[in-house]
């Protein structure tokens, strides 16, 4: 078994990145500006908006976070977006989820400029994906296919297994490994909920991508002899021998899959620093169009 080490290979795209904003000082071009609207005080919300912004510092990025109170109705965080979307300075945004249960979360994201949409969720550019046609993708979705690129694991005409069927994760990345493109072209299946018989599933499966946040759910001898497993679940479990009191798990019981499988991302380390990293990308890449 080969650990797919998520965290070296997003240093190296976030180098690149980085490289990317040098040049454009060097030619008095403008340094990309990521925005980030908050609703709330949900704690993990909270960190993984702070792990963005330090990214962007990271690369050079301007970055800006506005946040709000959990009260916020609907029409004034549609009116907070209007006023990020017409901020030229700003180049790319994200409104960061879940919102509360009061705001319909499908309005808010219609809300946001196509152009400014650097998460990809954006029905404008949903459809572009979905017909192949160049966009921004999903981070997380993007963030696997850059995993599989860099670890040149072959998916030409292999049985690819997506758990999940998110519009996320599961459903994009469903839709980019079924394309006619380098890094794509499987046979791909959606498990969820109503499958029957999953493990027969996945033992049939070149490539499994598991993201049903069940804590060590996928087995060994769940899995096809040098299958590659692409773990994106991240499930907090209780740990009285860590000093946080849990641990962080993923949805692919690594101990027990080894010894058969031949690519495994780790959790954590695996896919998560890569959203991050390709939302960054997105965001230049959104910079780079309004030159």
């Amino acid at each position: 078994m080969k650990l797919i080490d998520g965290k070296k290979i997003s240093e190296q795209l976030l180098g690149e990145i980085k490289l990317s904003v040098e040049n454009r000082l060097k030619n008095n071009l403008k340094i990309p500006h990521l925005a980030a609207i908050l609703v709330g005080d949900d704690g993990a919300s909270k960190t993984y908006v702070n792990s963005k912004i330090k990214a962007c510092k990271s690369v050079g990025f301007k970055s800006s976070l506005y946040s709000y109170k959990v009260s916020i109705s609907e029409i004034e965080l549609i009116s907070q977006i209007k006023k990020v979307n017409e901020d030229k300075d700003i180049d790319g945004f994200i409104v960061q989820l879940p919102l509360p249960g009061h705001i319909d979360q499908d309005k808010i994201l219609n809300e946001v400029d196509p152009y400014k949409d650097v998460d990809g969720f954006h029905p404008n550019n949903y459809g572009k994906m979905t017909l192949g046609v160049d966009t921004f993708l999903p981070a997380t979705p993007a963030g696997i296919i850059e995993l599989i690129k860099r670890t040149k694991i072959k998916t030409e005409g292999k049985k690819c297994l997506v758990i999940g069927r998110s519009q996320i994760v599961g459903r994009p990345i469903s839709i980019l490994l079924s394309q006619n493109k380098t890094f794509g072209n499987s046979t791909v299946t959606v498990a969820h909920s109503r499958s029957v018989d999953l493990k027969k599933l996945c033992l049939e499966s070149d490539i499994i991508i598991s993201a049903i946040g069940i804590p060590e759910f996928i087995k060994g001898d769940m899995i096809k002899e040098g299958s590659s497993i692409i773990d994106v679940g991240i499930t907090r479990v209780k740990d009285h021998t860590s000093s946080k009191g849990y641990k962080i798990v993923g949805d692919v019981d690594l101990k027990s899959v080894s010894s058969k499988a031949g690519f495994v991302t780790p959790v954590p380390g695996g896919v998560g620093p890569m959203t991050i990293s390709m939302l960054l990308k997105n965001t230049l890449r959104a910079c780079e169009i309004a030159d």
